[in-house]
């Protein structure tokens, strides 16, 4: 009985050692504005590793001294991996500032003056190169109909239709 619960405390203790590599999108078109509404979920830890290789740039985003440094970098390096366009219109994101909820930054943009979504591009590359095994889930939410796509490298592009 003993060796099964030390059995568990390895298996737990693994799993804490070795943390998972997912971000999460969620982009949700707000009729009613005329607004798309953009949250990036990351790791606080691997945004900060790849601002500082994109960028060669090092910040501690929990430091309120850096938070105007803090807020120029998340929004280059989340312009840069994070596109959306429709029709062949790349939809301009405008940076709304980011917060830290334990171990994750939440990341927000916003999108002005989009009555209708029947198609959205989704490319993203967000934290792409921090580990192999990285992957991004992007939900999209139109209309109260939401969707989902899971993107895991070398994919760095999807559709959705509604």
């Amino acid at each position: 009985m003993a060796w099964i619960g030390l059995k568990h405390w390895m298996l737990w203790m693994f799993a804490a050692m070795h943390p998972f590599f997912i971000s999460v999108i969620e982009i949700e078109h707000n009729a009613k504005d005329a607004t798309i509404e953009i949250s990036a979920r990351t790791y606080t830890d691997d945004l900060e590793k790849m601002i500082q290789k994109e960028f060669n740039v090092k910040l501690d985003l929990n430091q309120a001294n850096q938070k105007e440094q803090a807020n120029l970098y998340i929004n280059k390096y989340l312009q840069k991996k994070l596109v959306l366009h429709s029709n062949g219109i790349k939809y301009n994101m405008e940076f709304i500032g980011f917060e830290i909820q334990k171990e994750s930054t939440w990341s927000y943009f916003e999108v002005k003056q989009v009555k209708q979504i029947k198609q959205l591009n989704v490319f993203c590359e967000v934290l792409f190169g921090i580990d192999p095994n990285q992957i991004n889930i992007v939900h999209a939410t139109v209309g109260g109909q939401r969707k989902s796509f899971e993107l895991a490298s070398p994919k760095n592009a999807t559709q959705f239709n509604f």
